[in-house]
């Protein structure tokens, strides 16, 4: 080196990389090899230190010396903090901290060491404070900078981020109270408070993590008995108060709407939403730490200072209170349902706002927001009149609006339900102007349905018999146009759009959803079932209307239960005989909501037994090979939830039936789909079959079960392997894992010398004896009972060994091959 000057550059780089490469997942190394790499770095750190300390005489090359020590410091390996305290590599990183030009080396180093006094590894802070008492006075210093307006924005960043690097680590320290710590608050508190979003919000994790330390139980355990705990608590949320009183104050400007909202573009009208909700996360943690009556009084005079301002300015700038509402809005979960100095005052308040669109908006969903204080606080029926005329005026402003004025008004009802029985009249008539749409109204479809909500709630409260009446005229405005396009004959029913008849059917869900009367809804759709049935026979084609209608339907069985009587008879008659000829998925999903509330009754097995026997009979006609299954997912996904739902509440009506063969048999043809609904049905489903011993219900059935698992059992169990090495995307690999260790705890011995014989078609060139070893270890301890948690990691090492590059991927695949159902198995 010494005779070669013109290499030190790129030895240092190399230096630089090594390190780097050892958390370089695109590298395809074994796991063992990548930690024998890192013990090979970590017994030549000193070595590596000395070479780079050596090359910082050289002044040009200090920043590139500083950048591979900072990748050292990556490792995480220790070095003592006594030797690095003092070390010349530290000094040099400290010292550049105060020159002229802020170097990034610089920064990135003394972050690396902030991070390194802090990790799990370095044996407690008391054996770090050496280096912790160098580094945090010499950031400390740079405090004054933060403010120094010849500074550029990329120094002010470098700088904010140490301090707030520095609130991450030491969090727990800072937590304690103590004077010095509060040193360091201030310090984040004068960057929360840089007009600059990007630079205040690096201080918002700091400020969330506090606050959980501060309101957590666990923080105060060795404070000793419960009075300690209680004390210390209150001391230090004591000691914090004015600095989260503080963030408060400061945040709330950040939500302001920016003078040429309307101008700015997608992604920055984006960006802004993303900073409010940032900003709502931060006032949720003042309130947690202040309670929500005291960040509620900071917040509200916000607003009496923007109202004020409002009415002195004639052209009224509305954005300012707009700001308040919205912060007010976000902690309304922290604020009592009993608080009645503040609220009383502010919902008076609302009605004198201006009506300007944004601001309207924000009013709606604040009054949605505290819909629980004005059910439960003594004054809150007299301020019900005025703010639904206020969602009134929402829902006829623009579409922003309506859906703000929706939102609430299902709000409203439901928590106020019981206080609104009495003005069902004036309800009815705000319901019907919406969903009929010939009012001024502007709210969409979609958001009419939390205005269909908010009166079904309403409607729960009643008595029985004026509930029906009511649910009556709820369900009118959507029957009478059903009734009126079935009118005009199968062939104009047919041409209907899919839309104009989902509209109807998306409202009489929610209804059924949400009156939760059994016997009313039973009355209902027994007088529906007529024109439901009418759209089954015409419409079953459609993919849209069937799933709309069924999810009707569906609501309906949930909420009547075995009131339904009659009509549930008809229902899957019509569904048993439609899916034959039309094979749509909602037909199964319906049948799966009647298997969970019918399928324990032993009045309804016969009838269940023909049932989910056709159903699964032509579901596995329909999915034969993998590009079935590719090709219809939704129709595999919901004949697996269908199936599972019949282990969970039927097993006797399952098992015995002669398609339960051959639904295994299906299962295993499409483990390996790429959808990812589909295929983790199809993998729960087996999981449910291997389970079936920890089931009161499934006991009798487990002779069935193992007549038709045991002959299968290696092929499922070399699918499953496939699966794990790359036959599905390593997303997956929890839920067939699970599905693994399930097969082996039911099968034991056997299902271990099901897996011996496929891993043993495993090429070595793509995983070793060991790492084979020590998957097979795990399945043993599986079958011995042991905790599923503990057994993870050696079948996640197979899985990365054997999916480390395409190639490996190709040779296990091949080996294994998933698809081919009757391979024979090497001795």
């Amino acid at each position: 080196m010494n005779s070669h000057p013109e290499f030190i550059p790129s030895f240092l780089e190399l230096l630089r990389v090594l390190p780097e490469e050892v958390f370089n997942y695109k590298i395809a190394a074994r796991p063992d090899r990548r930690r024998q790499f890192e013990k090979e770095l970590a017994s030549a750190i000193e070595t590596a230190l000395n070479i780079l300390t050596a090359c910082l005489n050289i002044n040009e090359l200090k920043e590139q010396v500083l950048e591979a020590f900072a990748s050292w410091l990556r490792l995480r390996h220790r070095v003592p903090a006594s030797a690095l305290s003092s070390h010349p590599l530290v000094l040099a990183a400290l010292s550049s901290l105060n020159s002229e030009i802020l170097s990034e080396a610089s920064v990135n180093v003394i972050s690396e060491l902030i991070h390194y006094t802090a990790a799990r590894n370095s044996g407690g802070v008391s054996s770090q404070l050496p280096l912790i008492q160098v580094i945090v006075p010499q950031v400390m210093n740079l405090k004054p900078q933060l403010r120094d307006p010849s500074k550029d924005e990329e120094d002010i960043k470098a700088i904010a981020r140490l301090f707030a690097d520095m609130g991450d680590a030491y969090v727990e320290l800072i937590a304690t109270g103590s004077d010095e710590s509060m040193l360091i608050v201030h310090a984040l508190l004068e960057v929360a408070s840089h007009p600059e979003f990007d630079i205040a919000s690096m201080t918002f994790n700091f400020w969330h993590n506090l606050q959980m330390i501060l309101t957590e139980r666990e923080s105060y355990t060795s404070s000793g008995n419960e009075t300690s705990i209680e004390a210390e608590k209150t001391r230090r949320l004591q000691v914090f108060s004015s600095s989260y009183e503080s963030l408060v104050s400061l945040v709330t400007f950040r939500v302001q709407y920016p003078q040429d909202f309307s101008d700015l573009s997608t992604e920055d009208q984006k960006d802004f939403k993303q900073t409010r909700y940032a900003v709502a996360d931060v006032l949720i943690d003042g309130a947690l730490v202040l309670g929500g009556e005291p960040t509620l009084k900071i917040l509200y005079m916000k607003l009496v200072e923007a109202i004020n301002h409002c009415g002195k300015d004639q052209h009224s700038d509305w954005r300012p209170a707009e700001a308040a509402l919205y912060c007010i809005r976000a902690i309304s979960d922290y604020v009592s349902d009993t608080e009645a100095e503040v609220m009383p005052q502010i919902m008076s308040l609302l009605p004198k706002l201006p009506h300007q669109p944004q601001l309207l908006q924000t009013v709606c969903l604040t009054i949605g927001a505290y819909s629980r204080w004005l059910n439960a606080a003594s004054s809150g029926l007299s301020f019900l009149p005025s703010l639904i005329d206020i969602l009134v005026s929402g829902m006829s402003m623009c579409e922003d609006s309506a859906a703000a004025a929706a939102l609430a008004f299902r709000h409203i009802c439901n928590d106020c339900k019981k206080k609104l029985c009495g003005s069902l009249d004036g309800l009815f008539q705000i319901y019907q102007t919406a969903v009929i749409g010939e009012g001024p109204f502007k709210v969409s479809a979609e958001d009419s349905l939390h205005l269909v909500e908010a009166l079904s709630m309403v409607i729960t409260e009643l008595p029985s018999e004026q509930a029906k009446k009511a649910l009556e005229a709820v369900c009118l405005p959507s029957v009478a146009p059903l009734q009126e396009m079935i009118n005009q004959g199968p062939l104009v029913l047919g041409q209907k759009t899919a839309r104009e008849l989902t509209v109807h059917f998306d409202r009489l869900a929610n209804i059924f959803r949400y009156v939760n009367h059994p016997e009313a809804v039973a009355d209902a759709i027994q007088r529906l079932w007529p024109i439901f049935k009418a759209i089954f026979d015409v419409r079953a084609w459609d993919m849209r209307t069937m799933e709309s209608l069924c999810r009707a339907c569906k609501n309906a069985v949930r909420t009547s239960k075995r009131l339904m009587g009659v009509t549930i008879g008809a229902m899957l008659e019509e569904i048993q005989g439609l899916y034959g000829q039309h094979h749509q998925p909602c037909f199964l999903y319906l049948s799966s909501e009647v298997i969970k509330i019918f399928g324990s009754d032993p009045t309804c097995a016969n009838y269940l037994k023909v049932l989910i026997e056709s159903l699964f009979s032509h579901t596995a006609c329909l999915l034969t090979k993998i590009q079935d299954f590719t090709s219809r997912p939704d129709i595999a996904d919901d004949c697996f939830l269908l199936a599972s739902r019949c282990i969970r509440y039927c097993p006797q009506l399952l098992f015995p039936s002669l398609v339960f063969p051959s639904l295994v048999d299906c299962a295993m043809v499409g483990i390996t789909v790429q959808h990812r609904e589909a295929s983790n049905s199809i993998l729960n489903f087996l999981s449910d079959i291997f389970d079936l011993a920890n089931s009161t219900q499934g006991e009798s059935c487990l002779s069935i079960r193992d007549s038709v698992i045991i002959p299968r059992g290696p092929t499922i169990t070399r699918i499953l392997v496939a699966c794990l090495t790359g036959a599905l995307p390593s997303s997956r690999l929890e839920t067939v894992t699970y599905a693994l260790l399930a097969l082996t705890r039911a099968y034991g011995l056997k299902a271990l010398e099901w897996a011996k014989e496929c891993v043993s078609l495993i090429p070595s060139t793509a995983a070793t004896e060991l790492e084979r070893t020590r998957f097979l270890q795990a399945l043993s301890d599986a079958a011995s009972g042991a905790n599923m948690n503990n057994l993870v990691v050696p079948i996640e090492e197979l899985s990365e060994v054997c999916r480390r590059n395409r190639t490996v991927q190709e040779i296990v695949q091949g080996a294994l091959r998933p698809l081919d159902l009757n391979i024979v198995a090497v001795s």
